[in-house]
């Protein structure tokens, strides 16, 4: 798989972790969050062996490339989430996005 390929299977992981991460606090129904957290550990794990595969896990990448993993990942957690809002869910949060984004980029060791 070529490296575009390897950033983009990463960017489409890690987003659905985040979308997840934040329909898990928007829902009452704990039967539905089980359903969240088991899709936010699956896509967590599949990001984690596509970050290892994009370059060493101890080496930082470019800039260039984290400002753009940050913008497409934005785009595609904010695109997703308001698809939901469309749809009829309620008490998602937009606000934690960009919060979310730093987070799992610090734990994927994409940023300090």
């Amino acid at each position: 798989m070529n490296r575009n390929k390897l950033l983009e299977a990463f960017i489409s992981n890690l987003a659905n972790v985040i979308v997840h991460q934040i329909l898990e606090k928007a829902i009452d129904r704990r039967e539905i969050a089980e359903i969240y957290s088991k899709e936010i550990k699956n896509s967590f794990e599949i990001a984690k062996r596509y970050r290892e595969k994009i370059n060493p896990k101890n080496s930082s990448l470019p800039f260039h490339d984290i400002e753009d993993i940050k913008t497409k990942l934005k785009r595609k957690i904010n695109s997703e989430l308001k698809l939901r809002i469309d749809k009829g869910y309620k008490n998602i949060e937009l606000s934690l996005v960009s919060e979310l984004i730093d987070k799992f980029l610090k734990e994927m060791r994409i940023i300090s």
